[in-house]
């Protein structure tokens, strides 16, 4: 299934040549009117991430987790190791083999198995951004809070109790040691007196490494500030209680992060769908992107940081690196399958959801019918989905509403609009402003 970041393709192609040719500030002389071209495409393209990230979500709520309780593992990695997954993308099978293979290991346990008497399932969607634009791997991981066994023929779901932190802590650090023996044995990692060192590797695309480890460290990696850590705004007080140090159910551990507090309990579909869409979401959102009048951006931060930030102030180019080192590279799924949810899976016919019209066939019959190509949903299905918006409905009377008339010419749209006593042109355009107390430059 392809990924969240659909919206920045064209401009990676522009990028990309742009590096590999001259220096990015030096090729592009009308940077200005570059870049906001280069917006428009953003900007009209994120309305294609915004509808994969719904059609998505409903596919995996309607058509892949089954209806039992899910937990959201997230586990985040320490800057190294997020600048060698995006410089090494052949590496994140791997590394999410052993992370899946560790907790599927913990949560069989749990319920009182052993690992060749029942099977995990889990639905694993790689994020590769940060709240700042910043490049960020990390993993949301949707686990079944329950094992299945296969008796009489049938898949038995077994519910087990949540773990608790120490569990965490524990499962955490069994990771970690894994991980770390994963990357030895592939040459990335060196073992030298005890101590691990990453291993100077040939990434698969030298052009993109600057970007990529800059945005991973808050850093600009081309142009007159290279280097130098990217512009912020403080407009709140510093809150040291923002992001407590305990949290339930989320352990550290040498840079590693693991976070499994978020729970869906079986009949809370809204919910599950509701975090589907949270992962699925694409890296941007046109509110939070503004343009200040001498052309620099500023990006909104979802919740003020530490210190007090609320936004990050970049110029044109600034951002468009940024943009950049989010694109994942052609050809990388995003979104993976592990255990009775895997394509082929001998379980998955037997636990997955299937349509209305298919209950009354048997599991066999839909093993041997041939697969039908995943059909878009259409723009009224998930207004009323996702904003629970009916078109389709009067809202006085709930009769069906039809199409009357498609009305093109501008003189009749006025008339109209005049006869209803409605404004006959769309309110002007204000440009981006700050707020109120900071005036830069």
């Amino acid at each position: 299934m392809p990924g969240p970041f659909f919206f920045a393709r064209v401009l990676l192609i522009n990028l990309r040549i742009m590096i590999h040719v001259l220096n990015i500030v030096e090729i592009v002389e009308h940077r200005e009117e570059f870049f906001k071209q280069c917006y428009v495409i953003t900007t009209n393209s994120a309305h294609c991430g915004a509808r994969r990230m719904a059609e998505t979500a409903a596919h995996l709520d309607d058509n892949v987790i089954p209806r039992q309780p899910v937990r959201q593992w997230v586990i985040s990695f320490p800057t190294p190791l997020r600048i060698l997954l995006a410089s090494q993308p052949q590496l994140l099978s791997p590394v999410l083999q052993v992370i899946h293979r560790t907790i599927s290991s913990f949560l069989i346990k749990q319920a009182g198995f052993r690992a060749d008497e029942a099977h995990t399932g889990a639905i694993t969607l790689i994020q590769r951004f940060g709240s700042a634009a910043n490049l960020n791997i990390h993993l949301h991981c949707l686990f079944l809070d329950g094992v299945y066994r296969l008796i009489d023929g049938k898949a038995v779901f077994h519910p087990f109790s949540p773990p608790n932190t120490l569990q965490l802590q524990i499962v955490l650090q069994r990771l970690i040691q894994r991980l770390m023996r994963c990357l030895v044995r592939r040459g990335v990692l060196v073992e030298d007196q005890g101590q691990l060192y990453l291993d100077e590797h040939e990434s698969t695309a030298p052009s993109m490494t600057p970007l990529q480890a800059s945005s991973c460290s808050y850093r600009i990696a081309l142009g007159p500030r290279a280097g130098q850590k990217i512009l912020t705004l403080q407009t709140v007080e510093p809150n040291a209680t923002a992001y407590p140090s305990t949290r339930d159910r989320c352990v550290n551990h040498q840079g590693f992060s693991l976070h499994a507090n978020t729970y869906c309990a079986p009949t809370d579909r809204q919910k599950l769908e509701r975090l589907c869409r949270y992962i699925t979401r694409p890296a941007l959102a046109n509110e939070r992107i503004k343009i200040r009048q001498n052309g620099d951006v500023v990006l909104k931060l979802k919740s003020p940081y530490k210190d007090g930030t609320t936004h990050i102030v970049m110029s044109p180019l600034e951002f468009l690196q940024k943009l950049a080192a989010l694109v994942p590279r052609p050809r990388l799924n995003l979104i993976r399958y592990f255990g009775v949810l895997a394509p082929n899976a001998k379980l998955r016919p037997l636990v997955v959801p299937h349509p209305p019209d298919s209950d009354s066939r048997s599991v066999t019959e839909q093993d041997e019918s041939a697969p039908t190509p995943r059909q878009h949903i259409s723009w009224a299905r998930l207004l009323k989905r996702v904003f629970n918006i009916d078109i389709h409905t009067c809202p006085h009377c709930q009769g069906n509403l039809k199409i009357l008339a498609s009305i093109e010419d501008p003189p009749t749209i006025a008339k109209i609009l005049k006869h209803l006593d409605l404004p006959t042109r769309a309110p002007p355009r204000a440009p981006a402003r700050l707020p109120d107390g900071f005036d830069f430059i």
